[in-house]
């Protein structure tokens, strides 16, 4: 410490130790204390160990000290180094990655990261490592993801205008003794469970190949799946059939749900049996159809999802009994837990007044 003494004199030993009540953080208080030791005739390598630190440690924050005060002795924040990408080119490659690639114009029918390395050096003049890539999607809140299948006549025009008059649609279709009542929406599907089950992700080493059980017999069952995601409730059915028949048990099951005083709108899909003039729909219940072929609309169809991945799959079912009970497992862990009900399930342009 020979040749570095504390030059800047305007605060006494007993000044520092009082602002070092008030440091903004531990660190900087420390740095006071020792330096108000030092003022003090202390020997500098005790004020060093006194106050946690290495007598280097505190050559420099008296360097520090003589130079900018107090102010010296809080650590200084970094802005860190600046992105490669502004946020023009962040924009606009969330808009490629959500696009997809063109198969005739990139030659790949999904991104990779080494695609999008190439767009972003073509679009942008940005050189960018693989994991460089990686770290910019994962910044843009994207993450591979399983696809679902799309009907060649599914119409996102229609899809989106059924989404914003959702609540004039509701409106128009309440009887006139429901128009008084709260409203609750409620969302209905159906999924076959059986011996032909799926498969799922698991974590296994790089470079292999997991495997995983699956039968080849040919019993199932049918989970009717019903949700109301601002009440996070639900009601369910597991049956042999998907029909009419079958159906009107779950309408009636659904009925028995509706909070009492309450009216239900019921959407679904366009099912051939949904529109069975066998049906009797209970009087708390009125339906709302979903356009055709568009299954995404329908958050039940994110609960069979959910269910596939973490209670139906990679599962050999002795027996069509077997496969009723574990269907019923399935449903009442996700319907004991409103918090993913809801999170699942809830669609903000659901919400209608009521």
């Amino acid at each position: 410490m020979a040749g570095i003494e504390i030059t800047r004199l305007e605060m006494s030993s007993s000044e520092l130790r009082a602002a070092s009540a008030k440091a903004p953080n531990v660190k900087a208080a420390r740095r006071m204390l020792a330096l108000a030791m030092v003022l003090d005739g202390v020997d500098r390598k005790t004020a060093a160990e006194t106050c946690g630190m290495d007598r280097q440690t505190l050559r420099d924050w008296v360097h520090r000290y003589n130079a900018d005060g107090l102010a010296g002795l809080v650590n200084r924040s970094y802005a860190g180094p600046k992105r490669r990408l502004n946020p023009e080119n962040l924009a606009e490659l969330a808009a490629i990655v959500e696009a997809g690639p063109d198969p005739q114009k990139d030659g790949v029918v999904r991104w990779r990261q080494s695609d999008l390395q190439r767009v972003i050096e073509e679009r942008f003049g940005v050189v960018l490592t693989e994991r460089a890539v990686g770290k910019q999607l994962a910044y843009l809140g994207f993450k591979r993801l399983s696809v679902r299948a799309q009907h060649p006549k599914s119409d996102p025009a229609a899809q989106e205008a059924f989404k914003k008059g959702f609540c004039e649609t509701v409106t128009a279709a309440l009887p006139e003794a429901a128009r008084d009542k709260p409203i609750e929406i409620w969302f209905q599907d159906e999924a076959r469970v059986g011996q032909q089950g799926t498969l799922t992700r698991v974590w296994a080493r790089r470079g292999t190949r997991p495997r995983g059980p699956r039968d080849r017999r040919y019993k199932w069952a049918y989970i009717f799946g019903a949700v109301c995601p601002t009440r996070a409730t639900s009601a369910a059915l597991v049956l042999p059939r998907a029909n009419a028949e079958m159906l009107q048990l779950h309408l009636d099951e659904i009925g028995r749900q509706v909070a009492e005083d309450a009216h239900a709108v019921l959407v679904w899909d366009g099912a051939g049996y949904h529109k069975s003039d066998e049906l009797d729909v209970p009087g708390n219940i009125t339906i709302v159809e979903l356009p055709p072929y568009a299954p995404e609309l329908n958050p039940v169809e994110n609960v069979w999802q959910y269910l596939r991945q973490n209670k139906l799959a990679i599962t050999v079912f002795d027996d069509y009994a077997h496969i009723v009970d574990v269907c019923c497992d399935a449903w009442t862990f996700f319907a004991r837990d409103p918090a993913t009900v809801a999170s699942i399930t809830r669609r903000s342009w659901t919400q209608i007044k009521g």
